[in-house]
């Protein structure tokens, strides 16, 4: 990177912090320049100086930059593995609580808690059961509060379902109508879906379960050490920590308040 594109770089993004109060100062340089880059295409600018300029002035061109931004692709029971580990082996402890919180920090469109709440379901725990589902795209996170999905997807989502570990078929937790699969509302009740960035916010419950997956792989280190600073202070003492399959506590700073619980799938449990 040349030192002109350098510096538009850190103008752009502390222009983003200070119009818009989203900061993406400590994410990843090579993730946020290829991300800007396919952005330039799409809003017809041959500068990032002159991304900058449109989006400083019309709050429009921000909303559509922040969909290149961030990180919103996923799927119901991705790497489901991770899941079927959450079902037999944390679900289990959990049920000593007599209320249980989650936390899922970076949620996007609401496939991740929406799978989390679906096997609370179905292990009988729901009831006692809040899950915070947080992301700093308001957009995803309307998409997400409605838990309406194209039925194209659904066969996908069943496969990993049951490769979580279920006896149950997925079908019993939507109803498809028109083209859509829309969650159930009992599901739908028990997530709360709210604005928080790991960039600038701070704790705000104390929970036994924290899942951030493939999130992390985007923060410097600085921020990585940041978010898990935050997650070791919202888990409870022998709370759970999730993280993406490309993601590990190895080098973080807040390692020691760790052990691990299950390597493989990249669970942790507060010391």
């Amino acid at each position: 990177m040349t030192e002109d594109a350098e510096l538009e770089l850190r103008l752009l993004l502390e222009a983003i912090y200070q119009k818009y109060h989203y900061d993406f100062r400590g994410y990843s340089v090579a993730s946020i320049r290829r991300r800007l880059q396919q952005a330039l295409g799409a809003f017809g600018c041959s500068t990032l100086s002159g991304l900058q300029e449109r989006v400083l002035h019309d709050p429009a061109t921000f909303r559509a930059l922040l969909r290149y931004l961030t990180v919103q692709v996923t799927d119901m029971f991705r790497d489901p593995g991770y899941f079927k580990t959450f079902r037999e082996r944390v679900v289990p402890l959990l049920r000593t609580y007599p209320s249980i919180k989650l936390w899922i920090a970076g949620c996007a469109t609401g496939e991740e808690p929406y799978s989390f709440a679906i096997i609370l379901r179905e292990e009988g725990l729901l009831e006692r059961s809040v899950l915070y589902a947080t992301d700093i795209s308001g957009e995803s996170l309307e998409k997400a509060a409605e838990g309406v999905y194209p039925l194209d997807r659904i066969a996908a989502f069943s496969e990993l379902h049951r490769r979580s570990g279920s006896s149950h078929s997925l079908s019993e937790h939507y109803t498809a109508a028109y083209g859509a699969a829309v969650i159930d509302r009992s599901l739908r009740s028990r997530v709360v879906f709210s604005d928080h960035s790991l960039a600038t916010d701070n704790v705000f419950a104390e929970v036994q379960v924290v899942s951030c997956r493939n999130v992390l792989i985007y923060f410097d280190k600085s921020l990585q050490d940041r978010a898990t600073g935050l997650f070791r202070d919202s888990l409870c003492r022998k709370g759970f920590l999730g993280l993406g399959s490309k993601e590990s506590l190895r080098f973080s700073a807040n390692s020691s308040a760790f052990s691990d619980f299950a390597r493989e799938e990249r669970w942790y449990q507060k010391q």
